[in-house]
C-alpha cells in the first residue's frame, strides 16, 4: 500500500522519523526475457521498517520483502507504480504484470504485505499505523532510485494499483501519503464494515475465510482472495499471538470472536475496521483513480465502488468506474483487459501522455452470449460519458403479493441459498446459478410480465412493512429479485447476489427501504421480477432464537435503468464490415478529402485506385508485413508475396504461430498491415472496401444468437446485409449445411461439428467469388470432412476460389490445386500441389536401417543439400543444386544403408522438409 507523506518539510521530517525505510541486506539482481521481448531486471531486497515485528518467517530482522523491475535504458528516468497483492498471496502473485509495467517504461515494485510471504509483522488489515506506513516507506524507497523520476526531492511520480487486499491499501496510500499521484484499486472495498456488516448483519461465511486463512498454520496454504494470482507463498507463523490468531494482530482475533460467537456485530467491531478503511480518509484521496469492480463478488459488491467513485470525484479528481466481469465469486475473467487499462490510466496520469486513451467515464462488461464454435460466453463491453450511479432513472413495477408471514426457524437452519463464497459468480456468468429458499421462511412478490426488455442497471429498492415476534422486537431479513421466464418456473438470481437488512424496533411493525444488490441484468420481455424476502441465507448469520416475521411490500419495485449507457455492437464477420451504408458513405467521404490532398497523401490514395490488370485474379499479396504490438522487430507477418488464381483451391499452410491467421485478418479489413498491399480483384482492401462483399470468409468461428434457430440466425444474419433476398442463395447454402431437422432448433442445442457447419454455410451465402476457411473441418466427422471436400472442390470447379487454411495436411492434399507455406510469417513455398509433393528438389532416402542424428547431419552438410529431415521411412533431402545422382554417390559414400531412393509423394512429408528447411 502506498501513503503520501506531507510535503512541508517540518511534517516530513516527522513523519520520515516514524516510518524511515532502509534498505537492509544484499539485494539479488536477476534479468529475464520472455522470447523476443526486452529483458526485464529484478532486484529482491527486504526494506527495514521501524517497529516491525522483526521476527518474521524471513531471516531475522527481514522487513518487508520487495522486488524491483525495469527494463530498457537504465540510465532512463520512469515513473514508478507499486503494485499490491490479494489476501492470503505474496509479491508473487503479480509479479508477471510487474514485469509487463516494466517492459512498458515503469520502474515497478512490488512487495509481501506484512504477515504474508517472507515479511515479518502481523496481519493488521491495513492498519494506517503499520500497512500503510509501510507503503510510505517503499516510497521512500522509491525516490532513493536512480532509475526513478522525481516530482520533487524524495517525491517520486509514483501510482499505486492493486486488486482486493492491494486495491484497499491503494486507497489508503493516496489518503495518508500526498506523494502517491494517480491509483488503480480493483475489486476492493471501501467500507470494510459495510462490507463485512453489511446493514447490521454479519457475513459470517466471508468473514470466517478472512480470519481462518490468516490464523491457520501462518498461512502456508492460504489462497490470495483477490482471484488475481497462484496461490499466496505465505511463510510459517511468526511469533504466536493470541490462541488460533496466527499472524493476525491479537485485536482483530479478539474482535471476530466476539462477533462470531455473538452473530453480530457491535459498535467496537465497527469502529476498529471503519478506522482501517479508505473510507475514513475519503476528504484526502484526490489523485486520478481508476476503479474496477467485478459485478459477481458478494463479497465487496458494486456499492463499495459507487461510494469510492462518488467521494473521490467529489474531491475534484478523475474517476472512471469499470465493473469487470467476475469478482471474488467469479475470478477475474478480464484479467488482461483490465490490466491494460490500468496501464493506460498510468500512462495518462504517471507518464502525462495526453494521447493514451484511458477509457470511458464508466463502463461495464455484459454478456455477448455464446459463441458459436465452442460454446464459451463472450462479453461486450457497454459505455457512458458519466457515471451514472446505482440509482440513475429508476422505473417502478407493481409487485401482487398478500402481507405474508414466514418463520426464522431456531439455530437459522436450514439456511436458504444465494450467495456462495468464491464459487456462486461463477455459476450465474453461465446463466445458472444455484438457488434454494425453504418454504415456510420467506415472502415472495412478483411484478406482471414485462411488456419490453429491461436493462438493469444498480442498485433496486423497494419499501416494506415489517413485524417481527423476536424477543427484541428485530427482524433479519435477505432481499433478492430474481428474473422469472415465461413459464414461471425458470428463475435466475442475477450474479448470486442477496442483500441483507437488520431491522429494529420492528415489535409493532416498522417501515424499512430494502436495498437490494446492485446488478447489470437484462431482462426480457415476457418475464416477471420475484421478489424474495427470506429469513435465512447461508453466507450470513441469523438470530439462533426462532421468531415469525410479517412482511408486506408497501410500494413498487423501484429499478434503475441507465439509459446513457449503451452496449457496443456484436461484432459480425469481416467480410460483411462492408454493408453499413453509413460506412461505405463515410469511406466515400473520406476518399474525396483525400483527393484534394498532395504529396504523401495524393501518393496514397493514388495507391489505393484498383488496378485494372488485376481485375480478374481474386486475391494479390505484395510485400505484406505485420508486426506485434510494442516491437520493432518482432513480426508476425514479414515480406509475404503471392497469387491467387481462379478456379483454385489453395491450401494455407504453416505450424502455429506463422502468420496464417494474421494474414487472413489483414485480408478481411480486420487489421491493417504495416506494410505491403492486398488486392481482392484488383482493389486495395481497407476497412469498408465495396469489394468485400465478393468475399466470404469463416475465420476464428462465427457469433449466432443461441436462442434461435439455425435457419433464422442465417435470415437475419442476411437482412443485416440488406441485400436482395434472392440473392442469398439460401438453398444452396442450406444443402452445403445438411443439418437436416436440426436447422430448425435453437443453436444452443448444436453441437462443436453442427455449428462449425451452420458458420460454414453463411459464410457461402451469396456465393461469393472468394470464399476463405480456416480450419473448415474442425468438429466434423470424416464422413462430413469428406463432403467438405467435395463442396469445395465443386465451389472451385464453378469458377470461383477457396483458400482453406488447415492442419489436416491429408486433407489439403486431396482437396487443394495450389499450396502457399508460411513459416515464422514469411513465405517457404508456393506452388501446385503436385509439384511441391512431387518434390522437384525433394528426395525420399529409403533406408534398409535407422541412421543417427551425427550421420542426418552429415547429409544435411553436403554441398548442394538444403536440409535433410528423418522420416518414417528414411530421410527427406532437399536438394539446392546437387543432381539426384550426385546424391546418391555421396550417400554410399558416407556408407548409408540406402534401399532406394526416389521423389517423395506424401505432402506431410514435403511440409516437414520445408519447414524443416526453415532457419
Amino acid at each position: 500500500m502506498k501513503l503520501r507523506l506531507p510535503r512541508r518539510p517540518r511534517d516530513r521530517l516527522l513523519a520520515g522519523a516514524a516510518a524511515l525505510a532502509v534498505l537492509a541486506g544484499a539485494g539479488s539482481w536477476t534479468a529475464a526475457a520472455s522470447g523476443d521481448e526486452p529483458a526485464v531486471r529484478r532486484e529482491d531486497r527486504f526494506v527495514q521498517v521501524p517497529g516491525l515485528d522483526a521476527a518474521g518467517p524471513g531471516a531475522p530482522g527481514a522487513g518487508i520483502d520487495t522486488s524491483f523491475f525495469t527494463s530498457g535504458d537504465p540510465s532512463a528516468k520512469r515513473p514508478a507504480v507499486l503494485l499490491g497483492h490479494g489476501f492470503g498471496g505474496s509479491k508473487d502473485d503479480v509479479r508477471d504484470q510487474a514485469e509487463r509495467l516494466a517492459r512498458d517504461g515503469y520502474a515497478v515494485m512490488t512487495w509481501s504485505a506484512r504477515g504474508f510471504g517472507r515479511s515479518g509483522g502481523k496481519i493488521g488489515l491495513n492498519d494506517p499505523e503499520h500497512e500503510v506506513k509501510d507503503v510510505s516507506a517503499l516510497v521512500d524507497a522509491l525516490a532513493r532510485r536512480p532509475e526513478v523520476r522525481l516530482d520533487a526531492d524524495g517525491d517520486p511520480r509514483v501510482g499505486v494499483a492493486g486488486a482486493s487486499y492491494g486495491g484497499a491499501v491503494a486507497l489508503l496510500a493516496a489518503g495518508y501519503d500526498r506523494r502517491v499521484d494517480a491509483i488503480a484499486p480493483q475489486i476492493t472495498y471501501w467500507n470494510l464494515a459495510d462490507s463485512l456488516f453489511p446493514q447490521g448483519v454479519f457475513k459470517k461465511l466471508w468473514a470466517g475465510i478472512f480470519f481462518t486463512t490468516g490464523a491457520a498454520g501462518g498461512l502456508q496454504q492460504a489462497q490470495p482472495l483477490a482471484g488475481a494470482g497462484a496461490p499466496g507463498a505465505a511463510g510459517p507463523a511468526g511469533p504466536a499471538g493470541a490462541p488460533g490468531c496466527g499472524r493476525f494482530e491479537p485485536q482483530l482475533c479478539a474482535m471476530y470472536e466476539r462477533v462470531a460467537v455473538a452473530g453480530k456485530p457491535d459498535a467496537e467491531a465497527r469502529q476498529l475496521l471503519e478506522r482501517r478503511s479508505p473510507s475514513a480518509v475519503a476528504d484526502r484521496i484526490k489523485v486520478p483513480a481508476l476503479i474496477v469492480q467485478g459485478q459477481e463478488d458478494s463479497l465487496f459488491p458494486l456499492d463499495q465502488a459507487d461510494a469510492m467513485a462518488k467521494a473521490i470525484a467529489a474531491n475534484g479528481a478523475p474517476v472512471a468506474v469499470d465493473w469487470a466481469a467476475g469478482g471474488h465469486d467469479g475470478g477475474m475473467r478480464e484479467a488482461a483487459r483490465v490490466e491494460a487499462r490500468v496501464a493506460a490510466w498510468f500512462d495518462r496520469y504517471l507518464k502525462d501522455d495526453a494521447s493514451a486513451d484511458t477509457g470511458p467515464a464508466f463502463r461495464v462488461s455484459r454478456s455477448g452470449g455464446f459463441d458459436s464454435t465452442d460454446g464459451r460466453l463472450t462479453l461486450r463491453g457497454a459505455s457512458g460519458e458519466r457515471y451514472p450511479g446505482l440509482a440513475s432513472a429508476p422505473r417502478a413495477f407493481a409487485l401482487s403479493g398478500r402481507e405474508q408471514t414466514f418463520a426464522n426457524p431456531a439455530g437459522g437452519a436450514p439456511p436458504a441459498l444465494s450467495a456462495l463464497p468464491g464459487v456462486g459468480g461463477q455459476l450465474a456468468a453461465l446463466g445458472t446459478g444455484l438457488s434454494l429458499d425453504f418454504p415456510g421462511q420467506n415472502a415472495l412478490f412478483e411484478s406482471e410480465p414485462l411488456s419490453e426488455a429491461v436493462r438493469v442497471t444498480g442498485t433496486p429498492t423497494v419499501t416494506l412493512k415489517v413485524r417481527s415476534t423476536a424477543a427484541d422486537g428485530s427482524a433479519v431479513l435477505f432481499g433478492k429479485v430474481y428474473d422469472v421466464g415465461p413459464d414461471g418456473r425458470q428463475q435466475v438470481l442475477p450474479s448470486q447476489l442477496v442483500a441483507p437488512v437488520r431491522v429494529e424496533d420492528a415489535g409493532q411493525g416498522r417501515s424499512v427501504e430494502l436495498r437490494l444488490p446492485a446488478i447489470d441484468h437484462a431482462v426480457q420481455a415476457g418475464h416477471r421480477l420475484r421478489l424474495v424476502v427470506a429469513a435465512t441465507d447461508l453466507g450470513y448469520a441469523s438470530p439462533a432464537a426462532p421468531a415469525s416475521y410479517t412482511v408486506s411490500a408497501e410500494g413498487p419495485l423501484r429499478v434503475p435503468v441507465a439509459d446513457g449507457v449503451e452496449t457496443a455492437a456484436a461484432g459480425l464477420p469481416a467480410w460483411t464490415w462492408w454493408m453499413p451504408l453509413g460506412a461505405l458513405a463515410l469511406a466515400a467521404g473520406l476518399l474525396g478529402i483525400r483527393r484534394t490532398g498532395g504529396g504523401r497523401a495524393g501518393a496514397r490514395v493514388r495507391e489505393a485506385q484498383p488496378e485494372p490488370a488485376l481485375a480478374d485474379v481474386p486475391l494479390d499479396i505484395t510485400g505484406l508485413t505485420k508486426r506485434y504490438a510494442k516491437a520493432q522487430d518482432r513480426y508476425a507477418v514479414r515480406d509475404l508475396s503471392f497469387r491467387v488464381e481462379k478456379g483454385q483451391v489453395l491450401g494455407l499452410l504453416g505450424p502455429n504461430g506463422a502468420g496464417k491467421t494474421t494474414t487472413l485478418r489483414m485480408l478481411m479489413g480486420l487489421i491493417a498491415p504495416d506494410a505491403g498491399e492486398i488486392r481482392v480483384f484488383g482493389h486495395p482492401i481497407r476497412p469498408g472496401s465495396p469489394v468485400l462483399s465478393r468475399v466470404g470468409a469463416f475465420v476464428e468461428g462465427a457469433g449466432f444468437l443461441p436462442h434461435l434457430t439455425g435457419r433464422t440466425n442465417l435470415e437475419l444474419y442476411w437482412q443485416a446485409t440488406g441485400r436482395p433476398v434472392e440473392d442469398a442463395h439460401m438453398a444452396e447454402a442450406l444443402e452445403i449445411a445438411g443439418l437436416g431437422d436440426a436447422l430448425e432448433r435453437a443453436v444452443r442445442t448444436y453441437s462443436q461439428g453442427m455449428r462449425q457447419r451452420l458458420a460454414i454455410a453463411q459464410a457461402m451465402l451469396g456465393m461469393p467469388d472468394l470464399l476463405i476457411l480456416d480450419e473448415p473441418t474442425n468438429g466434423l466427422d470424416p464422413p462430413q470432412i469428406r463432403e467438405m471436400r467435395d463442396v469445395m472442390i465443386r465451389y472451385a470447379a464453378g469458377g470461383r476460389t477457396v483458400i482453406v487454411s488447415s492442419h489436416l495436411l491429408s486433407e489439403v492434399e486431396q482437396s487443394c490445386t495450389h499450396l502457399v507455406v508460411m513459416d515464422r510469417g514469411r513465405l517457404v513455398r508456393a506452388g501446385e500441389v503436385a509439384e511441391i509433393t512431387g518434390g522437384g528438389d525433394t528426395l525420399l532416402v529409403t533406408l534398409a536401417e535407422p541412421v543417427d542424428d551425427v550421420t542426418v547431419g552429415k547429409v544435411a552438410a553436403l554441398e548442394g543439400v538444403a536440409s535433410a529431415v528423418r522420416c518414417d521411412e528414411g530421410l527427406l533431402v532437399r536438394l539446392d543444386g546437387a543432381p539426384p545422382a550426385a546424391l546418391i554417390g555421396e550417400l554410399v559414400r558416407l556408407e548409408l544403408p540406402v534401399a532406394a531412393v526416389g521423389p517423395h509423394r506424401r505432402l506431410e512429408d514435403a511440409f516437414l522438409t520445408l519447414i524443416g528447411g526453415t532457419a
